[in-house]
């Protein structure tokens, strides 16, 4: 259990809320790395959490004016600069369409001296010819400082010793019988003021960087050697003991998501953990505190528990909420326990909604989503041909070996519960009905279905589906699911 970083704040929390609020309750200098990664201001229209049900609904990715996105943002970049450490690093994810404005913001708020560097993320390879111009193929990160010396952890890039590029295939052109290549190093101090390194050495009187002793014995090891008959002796340097490449400031070596990553959830602006991984392991160290207040499906919050960071998350998303919480429980193996958490040995998500007032206001898609991953199901990623399920429970006899699939992609297995959810004060006999053809298509034998209650009609006719067919509807209530009475229920 690692030591709490800090008395004044509480850590691997997730915040459900505007951030702006929740940033102003945070105390000044108290968290150690930022990563945001906000809405571009890009125009787009995204369908937020996989779009499975026929109600679109547009990510917040759009604002009347770049002036507009930029005093949304503005305020909020306030609070971040206040919750930084002076020791600590800011990182602002975007791209074209604001990245000139955000600079000039983040410069006036951070300071231009506190600029660290533009980091240029190549995240596809620009396929679009359809328009004059050089299409866009990047995505933009700015690090800043928060005015004191930063903690620093210097990336570098392994080098793939099967596809060298061709000027590290000349510096390193030596080879040894066994293959490994080596470039030959000097061994001669720039300090001619040295009297206890000044000795002769395979007839050559200078001042060396080792005492005579280490030199004779890393000649024996035959790491010392004389290139020719009678030259200097020089070190043999190794390509594969080196660190690497060190990271500069175009990053190209990271893909983004494709369909078929192990990683993806569906989410649209979901970025690569490895792109996480290299920011926080740079910029932060064991136990250090990192903040994510745009969080979205959680990158920066699994990255950071991986690195054995603490962490806090904000997002406005009940959905993307819930969505991280199980990506963290799945992956990182961290349990969601008030009790365990308080002990440091779990996590919480705070301020989600949990009245059926509160849920009764969520956006259709919103809701849906919130019922299907209360009842541990996994809400559809697809609209066409869903059949009208929102989403499915698998039991755990269905549950593959252990393999590397991701949480969610179980589409290969046949053993699935649908899930139906209405945002109803009584769903009725026609919604039952149109569930029992659904079953039926779908051969299911058993199904779920969620409202705020259910109408006579409606409970009876789930009664006389099962004794005409033996297909099990299951009848559940927001009041149920709030109150955890399931497990008599989900059996």
């Amino acid at each position: 259990m690692a030591k709490k970083p800090s008395s004044l704040v509480d850590t691997r929390v997730i915040y459900c809320g505007d951030n702006l609020e929740q940033l102003r309750k945070l105390p000044d200098g108290c968290v150690d790395l930022i990563y945001i990664d906000p809405p571009f201001n890009s125009n787009r229209n995204y369908e937020v959490f996989w779009g499975e049900t026929k109600e679109k609904r547009s990510f917040d990715d759009r604002h009347a004016s770049t002036a507009a996105y930029i005093e949304f943002m503005r305020p909020r970049c306030v609070e971040l600069r206040r919750v930084l450490k002076k020791t600590g690093s800011f990182y602002y994810h975007c791209d074209w369409h604001a990245s000139h404005y955000v600079r000039v913001m983040l410069d006036q708020l951070f300071g231009e001296n506190n600029f660290q560097s533009e980091i240029i993320w190549k995240r596809t390879t620009a396929k679009s010819l359809a328009f004059s111009g050089f299409p866009n193929n990047h995505d933009t990160i700015f690090f800043y400082g928060g005015g004191d010396t930063l903690t620093w952890n210097r990336p570098f890039q392994e080098y793939d010793l099967d596809n060298l590029d061709e000027k590290t295939a000349a510096k390193y052109s030596h080879r040894d019988p066994d293959g490994r290549r080596y470039t030959l190093g000097d061994l001669t101090n720039p300090n001619p003021n040295r009297p206890n390194l000044t000795y002769e050495f395979m007839g050559h009187h200078k001042v060396w960087r080792w005492t005579k002793e280490r030199m004779r014995e890393a000649h024996a090891a035959g790491i010392v050697v004389q290139p020719s008959p009678g030259a200097v002796p020089r070190l043999k340097r190794y390509l594969d003991e080196q660190e690497g490449r060190p990271i500069d400031t175009v990053w190209v070596d990271i893909p983004p998501l494709n369909s078929q990553a192990v990683e993806r959830l569906g989410y649209p602006t979901q970025k690569p953990l490895a792109l996480l991984d290299r920011i926080i392991s740079a910029s932060s160290n064991p136990n250090d505190i990192v903040l994510d207040a745009f969080c979205g499906c959680g990158t920066a919050l699994v990255s950071a528990e991986n690195l054995k960071r603490q962490w806090i998350g904000i997002d406005v998303s009940p959905t993307a909420c819930r969505v991280m919480a199980k990506r963290l429980r799945d992956v990182t193996s961290l349990v969601e326990d008030e009790k365990l958490w308080k002990v440091g040995r779990g996590f919480i998500v705070r301020d989600l909604p949990w009245s059926e007032d509160q849920l009764r206001k969520l956006p259709p898609f919103e809701f849906e989503n919130w019922a299907v991953i209360a009842l541990g199901g996994i809400p559809n990623k697809t609209q066409v041909g869903d059949m009208g399920i929102d989403g499915r429970i698998y039991p755990v006899s269905s549950a593959p070996a252990a393999d590397g699939k991701a949480a969610g992609r179980l589409d290969f297995m046949d053993a699935w519960y649908p899930v139906q959810v209405k945002q109803k004060d009584k769903a009725g006999r026609p919604d039952i009905d149109a569930f029992e053809a659904m079953m039926t298509r779908s051969d299911r034998t058993k199904g779920f279905f969620v409202s705020f209650d259910y109408s006579r009609d409606a409970l009876t006719e789930i009664d006389a589906f099962f004794r005409k067919s033996g297909k099990v509807i299951i009848p559940l209530t927001v009041n149920e699911i709030l109150n955890e009475q399931l497990a008599r229920k989900l059996v």
